[in-house]
């Protein structure tokens, strides 16, 4: 798996070893069909074991262009034979473990291929968003992956993505959807996962349960939001709008949502965040303020980070099969490969939740 260095330029400039090692410029098929006094179309013909150049001088040209440090052109290559092998992925971040567990299902499936994933992440910004779809169009990619951003939502503006349905790119949504633009996408039941954690508080007997709820708009946050919502409705609880607060799904955006959670008249007995990391900031604010969890308050998050269940108490989290999004969409991208255009539709996958009950939520 390799970094788009060209479009993911806030990672920085990667430079080639070799290059600065040897400022001498690259050996080109030109070059060797000099020192063999013979035609360019020979020597590609050799490197390319053509049948009609004898085997003898195959044999010396490629150890020649092997031992001068010669290499293909494979900008060149792709566009004489209409394939790049290069794919686009488009994420929000990749600190968080979902954006790396779905590279990696995609990487599993598709590198063995031969295929290049080109990562590029948008720090949920839309401008940011577009212009990494603009320069993997132009740099023909044969397929998009995107995980769409939180400012794409808030603009309502998707002109980018109906661009790449127009150059018949396929484009495939992971995680985080558009609702309503029809392409293909891999998805996670998040309103299940949410509804069975509260349900899990509820039948623990825990009645004033606080959410801190991811932005608003965000696909995942509102499926959440609408379990929790749900749940409550079931079994008669109030909801009471003082509980639930808006974070971004770093730590540090839970802690001043929780000091005020805290703050109130009757606090909540039970804390439900948008993720791990939400509830892992809550989690510091409640230790600093004396309380016990889950004796005086349970916490349960989402995602079911590798760390989570090596925290103390350990972290009752609803678990996302993330891997499993990016093996599922490489196969949505094949199947679009092998079919006729008639053939291929849009095709929505939605992958089960999972609750894994810890000991931050357990009865004592």
């Amino acid at each position: 798996m390799q970094t788009f260095e060209k479009i993911c330029n806030n990672f920085g400039v990667i430079k080639n070893h070799k290059t600065e090692m040897n400022s001498q410029r690259p050996v080109t098929i030109k070059d060797i069909a000099k020192k063999f006094k013979c035609s360019p179309s020979t020597v590609s013909r050799a490197l390319n074991d053509h049948h009609l150049i004898n085997e003898d001088t195959r044999k010396n040209i490629q150890e020649y262009a092997q031992k001068v440090g010669y290499q293909r052109n494979l900008v060149s290559l792709s566009l004489l034979n209409k394939k790049t092998a290069s794919l686009g992925v488009i994420v929000p971040n990749i600190s968080s473990y979902q954006e790396s567990a779905m590279i990696d299902g995609l990487h599993s499936v598709l590198q063995p291929l031969g295929y290049t994933l080109n990562i590029c992440v948008t720090n949920e910004q839309y401008i940011l968003e577009t212009e990494y779809v603009e320069k993997l169009l132009s740099n023909r990619v044969e397929g998009i992956f995107l995980s769409v951003s939180q400012e794409t939502y808030d603009a309502g503006h998707y002109e980018h993505l109906e661009n790449v349905i127009k150059r018949k790119v396929p484009l495939i949504f992971i995680d985080r959807e558009y609702e309503g633009f029809e392409t293909s996408r891999v998805t996670i039941d998040d309103y299940f996962g949410a509804f069975a954690a509260i349900e899990h508080l509820v039948l623990g007997g825990r009645k004033r349960i606080a959410h801190l709820k991811g932005p608003n708009g965000l696909t995942v946050s509102e499926q959440r939001f609408r379990g929790y919502i749900d749940c409550l409705k079931k079994y008669n609880l109030p909801i009471d709008e003082d509980l639930i607060i808006n974070t971004n799904f770093r730590v540090e955006s839970s802690i001043v949502p929780t000091t005020r959670l805290f703050d109130l008249p009757n606090p909540p007995d039970a804390i439900f965040g948008v993720n791990d990391q939400v509830a892992i900031g809550a989690m510091k604010v409640i230790r600093e303020r004396g309380l016990q969890i889950p004796k005086d308050v349970a916490v349960i998050g989402f995602d079911n980070s590798p760390i989570s269940p090596y925290i103390f108490p350990s972290l009752t989290s609803v678990a996302r099969p993330g891997r499993r999004i990016g093996t599922e969409a490489s196969r949505l991208f094949l199947n679009y490969l092998n079919a006729s255009e008639d053939e291929f539709g849009v095709e929505r996958i939605v992958l089960p939740s999972e609750l894994i009950i810890r000991e931050s939520s357990l009865n004592f």
